[in-house]
């Protein structure tokens, strides 16, 4: 997906949470200047042609693994329930708010972080990043920049699911997404619903 074209739902998002551009973009720099490589093209390789398990952190993943197969995107602290049960996930979609020391045990045996950077998150990018000793790629949801992507989508969940499509995956399912969980507080109720009208944007 080109920015022009997300860049609408974008502002439309910004508004309905009170978001500031500007320190998107921030942290997208911030992000940047971390950045020891980007490994876009080994993310592509694994996703493009691949029949794609996304894979959300809602407690229903657990019995929901049977559907896992495949090449597997886990949004942030999915990827623990998957390692949990012997999954390692191909590429850990993450805003770093779930990340704790495994994910760098995983990185480090070859799962892809996908790291984004958004406004309220530039000191989890400062910490975390340097510790990742395996393969990174950088995102943002604002205009992209020289190894900060944009593929569209704003929840770890959704932003993986708009990647597989991007990156050109033959087939997508989901597992572990839970868009109407009522546990959750008001502002995450209110991201889940986000996700769930932008994965119905895409997938049938």
């Amino acid at each position: 997906m080109e920015f022009e074209e997300w860049e609408p739902t974008y502002r439309e998002i910004l508004d309905y949470f009170g978001f500031d551009r500007g320190e998107d973009e921030r942290a997208a720099e911030v992000l940047q200047g971390l950045l020891s490589r980007d490994d876009l093209d080994l993310l592509e390789r694994e996703i493009s042609g691949k029949d794609v398990c996304v894979c959300g952190n809602a407690p229903c993943l657990a019995r929901e693994l049977p559907l896992v197969g495949g090449c597997v995107l886990a949004a942030d602290a999915a990827a623990l329930v998957l390692s949990s049960h012997g999954i390692r996930p191909t590429a850990i979609f993450s805003d770093l708010d779930g990340a704790t020391d495994d994910f760098i045990g995983m990185n480090r045996e070859g799962t892809i972080i996908v790291v984004h950077a958004h406004g309220d998150n530039i000191p989890l990018l400062r910490y975390w990043v340097p510790r990742f000793p395996g393969p990174l790629v950088g995102t943002t949801q604002a205009r992209p920049i020289p190894h900060v992507h944009n593929f569209g989508g704003f929840t770890d969940g959704d932003r993986a699911v708009f990647a597989a499509l991007a990156l050109g995956a033959a087939s997508i399912t989901l597992a572990g997404f839970d868009f109407h969980d009522t546990r959750v507080d008001r502002v995450k109720r209110a991201k889940l619903l986000w996700a769930e009208r932008l994965i119905s944007r895409v997938l049938p």
